[in-house]
């Protein structure tokens, strides 16, 4: 009867290095460019890291600034995505607009349009698209006015309904 042979496959040279490779090369990397440094300076002082936090954050300015900010994104948060994208491509079509005739006046080119005269007011003031478009923004202005007249002392309450402190 005959025998098995034995034959064993030669590796092939890696192609990609290793995991420990890898690693050891990531710690080189960070090394080299000052990451483990600057992650070892900050476990080492992370108390006073935290103090100048907090001692930044207690400052008046600061905590105007984020409850700005968390008022910002209360407002926005009661606006729908689709009616806040209707309401940005507008405005960036009004702007577009403002710029010059359809918005490709180029800087440093002066736009002179003749004054509208009163034959020209007359014709606006009889101009029903013109009227159909200022309704809206009167409406807005409006409701921006009353808005600016009411007193709100605790905004969140304002936003969810509730009354803060009972």
């Amino acid at each position: 009867m005959a025998e098995p042979i034995e034959w064993k496959v030669k590796q092939a040279a890696p192609v990609e290095p290793d995991a420990h490779e890898a690693l050891e090369r990531l710690l080189q990397s960070l090394h080299e460019h000052g990451v483990l440094r600057f992650a070892n300076d900050v476990v080492c002082s992370q108390t006073k890291i935290a103090e100048v936090l907090v001692d930044g954050l207690s400052r008046e300015g600061a905590l105007n600034a984020v409850q700005n900010i968390a008022a910002l994104l209360i407002a926005l948060s009661r606006i729908p995505p689709d009616r806040f994208y209707k309401l940005a491509s507008a405005f960036a079509a009004a702007v577009d607009a403002m710029s010059g005739p359809h918005g490709r006046e180029q800087p440093g080119e002066q736009h002179d349009a003749a004054a509208p005269g009163v034959r020209g007011v007359y014709r606006m003031l009889h101009d029903d698209d013109l009227w159909r478009a200022l309704g809206p923004l009167a409406e807005a202005v409006k409701t921006f006015a009353e808005r600016l007249d009411r007193d709100i002392p605790n905004p969140i309450s304002d936003f969810s309904g509730k009354q803060g402190g009972t």
